[in-house]
């Protein structure tokens, strides 16, 4: 669970629902015709945007922002680097019985026990990178899509609540009601925006980012198994891929 995605969005609407129900009755910011403009609206316009089956896949993709487990790069070079001193000491084939949580870089020792060519691991390895990226890219442009629409709807609305509003002048009754929907339309177009669509947009865009170093990392990691370089050697290439602070090597167990 991704406390920070949580808390923030939970945190954000809290604060709203505080100052709505300081300004007195919170009632008075709800309303049924500025919910179906907005959000019905805003998620039509996204399915007018994307296939189907994109687009009922959402679920999971807001899942992500909220529910994603990765490994940390310091676990994945320490595995490097304890293969490496395997296959070095055992060859490939030791690596076979080798216990590994990270499907990618299974997939790469799989095809070094095969005994495949540095070109096609690269290659295919490459390819699943690229496939991945295009995934969370694909999610991260959904949601910045409904970022991009809901504002708009928001608008769409209001101008539709002041047509109301102006032809029925000669009813003071009208008037209220009316205009509700002109202002209230806007602010369930900034809300659904700012404060749901555009942080998930981010976290998913920060999950891309994470998800690709990872396997970038282990690329390096199994193709320098395979070109049976020292393990120090490689755990000094793949420490390039973490922050400063934390690249230097512990020599104490040496």
């Amino acid at each position: 669970m991704d406390l920070a995605t949580l808390v923030g969005i939970l945190g954000a609407i809290g604060l709203l629902i505080m100052a709505m129900v300081l300004s007195g009755d919170i009632m008075m910011f709800a309303d049924t015709q500025s919910v179906i403009i907005v959000f019905g609206g805003s998620l039509f316009i996204v399915l007018a945007n994307f296939s189907i089956g994109q687009f009922f896949g959402i679920g999971k993709i807001i899942a992500k922002a909220f529910m994603f487990k990765i490994e940390q790069p310091e676990e994945l070079i320490q595995k490097a680097v304890d293969m490496a001193d395997a296959a070095r000491k055992g060859g490939f084939l030791a690596l076979e019985e080798a216990e590994i949580s990270n499907a990618f870089m299974q997939k790469g020792v799989d095809m070094l026990v095969d005994g495949h060519d540095a070109d096609v691991v690269r290659a295919t390895m490459q390819k699943d990178i690229n496939l991945t990226t295009e995934r969370h890219e694909k999610g991260a442009s959904m949601m910045m899509a409904l970022a991009d629409v809901a504002p708009a709807m928001g608008m769409i609305g209001t101008l539709i609540g002041l047509v109301a509003m102006l032809s029925n002048m000669d009813d003071p009754k009208s008037i209220g009601p009316a205009m509700a929907v002109a202002l209230l339309t806007t602010l369930y177009g900034a809300f659904l925006a700012n404060v749901i669509a555009i942080p998930i947009a981010s976290k998913l865009k920060l999950r891309m980012a994470e998800e690709k170093m990872n396997q970038e990392l282990v690329l390096d990691a199994v193709l320098g198994i395979q070109d049976g370089q020292n393990p120090r050697v490689i755990e000094g290439l793949l420490r390039n891929y973490l922050a400063e602070s934390k690249r230097k090597i512990d020599t104490t167990e040496e």
